[in-house]
């Protein structure tokens, strides 16, 4: 009923009355007040006025499952949640809930991480109250061999999700969020597949929302929406944002199994656009200039000779010649 009573709050420019809310609910006047105080001493600011009714005049950085239910828009992204208030790994949840036959687009959500990964393996705990740690559930019936372009989708999707707030994203190829030259944002895709056919799909997502001070191994690089804009964010609408643009590029990518519909929108927020970068590679490394994508999710350089060259994530390693990116 929480989730049902903040949608009708947000969905009124003014006042809504008990009665109204009882009806459309099938609830007791008693109960929604009782909802409504549980509302209160969670932080939101709703206002009671006599022969009025409600009003939702402010809402905090509340992250519940109801809060986030209230806030999605979405057909498909988003709309079965899995919150936890602490969890290991939200990735790992998804996994287990894929394995358990969970919807395509099951959204897990934790407000703290005791083993949160990254890549080569690298966990770590993630505070509670500042962050956002997400992975969503992927479905794609596609080839195996298709699915890191995934790793685009979600990055791009997330970049034009929280740019709604800050205009200033880029993009480290292939997938870190970069704001004034410093990470924000970290993303993890794992995939479950035989060896024709996957099975589902994981996509995590970390975003350093409210947090002010980093580890010191990664204070020069890192950096939170909180330090950019100079004031605290709220999560749960920044998530509902972010499954938006997922759902929508999701489909365009599933139209041509490609990146042809989305890669231009990507090359546009590349930070090493038209820049020079250092191609680090097994055998060699160089200086080259990057385009942007090609329509698989490869990374166009031109090198000095003036010719071409594919660089292939995971493969090479790709720095900015003065810095992190």
């Amino acid at each position: 009923m929480k989730t049902e009573i903040l949608k009708l709050l947000r969905s009124t420019d003014g006042y809504v009355s008990g009665q109204q809310i009882s009806e459309q609910l099938g609830v007791s006047r008693a109960a929604v007040w009782k909802t409504i105080r549980r509302l209160q001493d969670e932080g939101y600011q709703v206002e009671a006025v006599r022969n009025k009714g409600y009003h939702i005049v402010e809402t905090p950085d509340v992250m519940t499952k109801e809060e986030l239910d209230s806030l999605m828009k979405t057909r498909w992204a988003g709309r079965n949640i899995l919150y936890y208030e602490t969890t290991d790994s939200t990735n790992l949840r998804i996994r287990q809930a894929g394995d358990e036959g969970a919807p395509h687009g099951t959204l897990a959500v934790a407000d703290r991480q005791t083993a949160g990964r990254g890549r080569r393996g690298r966990t770590w705990e993630s505070p509670a109250g500042n962050s956002i740690y997400m992975s969503v559930l992927l479905r794609p019936d596609i080839a195996p061999n298709k699915a890191s372009m995934l790793t685009i989708v979600m990055a791009l999707s997330v970049a034009e999700g929280i740019g709604q707030w800050i205009p200033m994203i880029q993009i480290k190829w292939p997938n870190d969020i970069i704001v004034n030259g410093k990470k924000l944002v970290g993303i993890l895709t794992e995939m479950s597949a035989q060896v024709d056919y996957i099975n589902h799909v994981t996509v995590g997502v970390g975003i350093n929302v409210n947090m002010t001070e980093f580890p010191e191994e990664i204070a020069d690089t890192a950096t939170s929406l909180r330090l950019e804009c100079g004031h605290t964010g709220k999560r749960a609408p920044l998530i509902a944002a972010v499954m938006e643009r997922l759902e929508e590029n999701y489909e365009i990518f599933l139209k041509t199994e490609d990146l042809s519909g989305l890669m231009d929108r990507y090359s546009a927020l590349l930070v090493n656009r038209d820049r020079d970068v250092r191609i680090i590679g097994e055998k060699e490394t160089y200086q080259a200039r990057a385009v942007g994508i090609d329509h698989t999710g490869e990374l166009l350089v031109r090198r000095e000779d003036g010719s071409m060259e594919k660089i292939y994530a995971g493969e090479v390693s790709v720095r900015g010649v003065y810095g992190y990116v």
